[in-house]
């Protein structure tokens, strides 16, 4: 029998490794918690925010590190019909798990089949000519029709086609239409500021992907599921959200940028939580240094905890002296390095913790939350929850269905 994740309400989620269940951390000692009823919250909040807009969750890397199948299951009982992912493996681990709703697949490289994809009714998406006479083949091959979604690069300069090439790649995918290989699902593209409305390359992308559309109509393709906003646009910019929208990081309660869901009434809830038992409490004496280099020195006597996580579980170096966790109904500071399996944190001289209590680096506040580590660590609060690794497991809570709005 495969390994599984148990669910508290007794369902069961397959892993994929065996080995990464036979090495990894118990999950009283410390795990990542994943609120699925604040997962299902979110995306009813941003599916009301965004209407009539469809929303597609985005469940690529692992979903964020929250738990792919998992959160894949939990946003379908939810009622979403759109996922979103990156690699084909892992709209294929779906397909597998079940999984039979629109999944748009979008990174992919020159070498790879994909016969699979179009198989299991991938919708994949295709930037060039030569993606889109692959999914041809692959129609062929496998005698369904490949659902393709054109990117078109208004700006990002990251993928999708650029637009002098824009025009062959419209040519090539009507003509597959022609002859019955290929549907034109939709065109799209990716925001590079969405962030900051008032950032000019926001007009520019938009006018942009406006004018891509108006190319492939001229051509005879109608596409009509389009989309360009990505978490923030889906907040802030209205123009954006044509027929679907991709919610990302907010799905998991984090914010794309600073303030940006308050300023439009949006309310998330974190989904992660990173907990811990502590497993060693010390007293340390005033000049005494702890940690790789003793790069913290206890500047009066006080008492440290030992937490069983470190950067071989994801969490960040730079986090050393600079973070905070929780522990005892407050904030305690980060002391000295993050190591590969541990960190310390500083309890103070009072301290009345023991060993196996609980400390949580970041969740919900009062407690840090990912935005805080982010912020003390100069990165994004997507990097912080996406980097977890699975050394760590994954205990879902929740999960009870919540209807978000019909398919569109």
């Amino acid at each position: 029998m495969a390994p599984v994740n148990v669910l508290p309400d007794g369902g069961a989620v397959p892993t994929t490794d065996p080995d990464v269940v036979a090495a990894g951390t118990h999950p009283a000692t410390a795990s990542a918690e994943v609120d699925l009823d604040a997962y299902a919250a979110n995306l009813r909040v941003l599916a009301a925010h965004v209407a009539p807009a469809a929303l597609m969750a985005v469940v690529k890397a692992d979903a964020y590190g929250h738990g792919l199948v998992a959160c894949a299951r939990a946003a379908r009982a939810a009622g979403v019909e759109w996922l979103g992912v990156a690699t084909p493996g892992e709209a294929l681990a779906l397909r597998e798990s079940g999984d039979e709703g629109r999944l748009l697949c979008w990174l992919y490289g020159p070498d790879e089949d994909l016969s699979p994809l179009v198989a299991a009714d991938v919708d994949v998406s295709a930037a060039s000519v030569e993606q889109v006479s692959d999914l041809v083949g692959a129609a062929a091959t496998t005698e369904r029709v490949a659902r393709v979604h054109l990117k078109i690069d208004t700006g990002l300069h990251r993928n999708g086609s650029p637009v002098e090439d824009w025009p062959a790649v419209v040519g090539a995918a009507a003509e597959g239409e022609r002859f019955g290989a290929v549907e034109v699902v939709g065109v799209w593209s990716h925001l590079a500021t969405a962030e900051d409305p008032d950032h000019p390359s926001v007009a520019a992308q938009l006018a942009a992907f406006g004018d891509a559309l108006e190319v492939a109509r001229t051509e005879g393709l109608d596409p009509r599921t389009n989309h360009l906003a990505n978490s923030a646009g889906a907040l802030l910019l209205p123009a954006a959200r044509h027929q679907l929208v991709r919610a990302g990081i907010a799905t998991y309660g984090i914010d794309p940028a600073p303030g940006v869901a308050a300023s439009v009434g949006v309310a998330l809830r974190p989904v992660m939580t990173l907990r811990a038992q502590l497993v060693a409490v010390k007293a340390v004496a005033a000049g005494e240094g702890v940690s790789y280099g003793h790069t913290w020195i206890a500047p009066a006597d006080t008492v440290v905890g030992l937490v069983p996580l470190g950067y071989g579980d994801g969490v960040p170096r730079h986090a050393s002296s600079v973070a905070e966790a929780w522990a005892g109904g407050r904030r305690v500071p980060v002391r000295g390095r993050v190591c590969m399996d541990q960190l310390l944190v500083e309890l103070g001289p009072d301290a009345g913790e023991q060993v196996g209590e609980e400390v949580v680096l970041f969740g919900a506040a009062p407690a840090p939350t990912a935005e805080d580590w982010a912020e003390v660590c100069g990165t994004i609060g997507y990097e912080i929850v996406t980097r977890i690794g699975p050394r760590v497991p994954r205990r879902h809570h929740g999960g009870a269905r919540v209807d978000v709005g019909a398919p569109a």
